[in-house]
């Protein structure tokens, strides 16, 4: 029984090593989306900054089939300040990084998983109500399986 119990336990800590390399390696993912949002959107004072949208292997995929996102699909927000001359716009510091993850465990926000970490520091977790504060925008892209970003060929 022992054995049994071990053997549950170090699957469960390489499962959540595995999670974890597989988001602090986002940036070797596939780049999907930037935009820049501006003062006048509604959504400035949360979200204005230059927005760099990344998929993992498996929500790449869907995303690019247009189908429905599978258990595990992943996409990071990497948000950043925006340092604008008369000559240039360029990344400034990181505002917030975040992430969004399907998995059945959180029917009541579509089956994903939602996290942002301030400044991209993972101890510094902004989102405290997912519902709240992340799906309840996302919502809005129902027919979309709850993902705003769309395959551009």
């Amino acid at each position: 029984m022992k054995k049994y119990i071990l053997g549950a336990l170090i699957m469960g800590l390489v499962a959540c090593q595995k999670q974890n390399q597989d988001f602090n390696t986002y940036r070797q993912w596939w780049h999907v989306k930037t935009l820049e949002l501006k003062s006048k959107h509604p959504l400035y004072n949360s979200f204005g900054g230059i927005h760099h949208i990344y998929a993992n292997e498996l929500a790449y995929k869907a995303l690019k089939a247009n189908q429905t996102y599978p258990e595990g699909a992943m996409f990071v927000f990497d948000l950043l300040e925006v340092q604008s001359n008369e000559e240039a716009t360029a990344e400034g510091k990181r505002k917030v990084l975040a992430y969004m993850k399907k998995t059945s465990n959180h029917p009541d926000t579509g089956n994903w998983e939602f996290g942002a970490y301030k400044g991209g520091d993972k101890s510094q977790q902004i989102v405290t109500d997912a519902k709240a504060q992340c799906f309840a925008c996302h919502a809005s892209q129902k027919e979309k399986d709850y993902v705003f970003s769309s395959w551009r060929p």
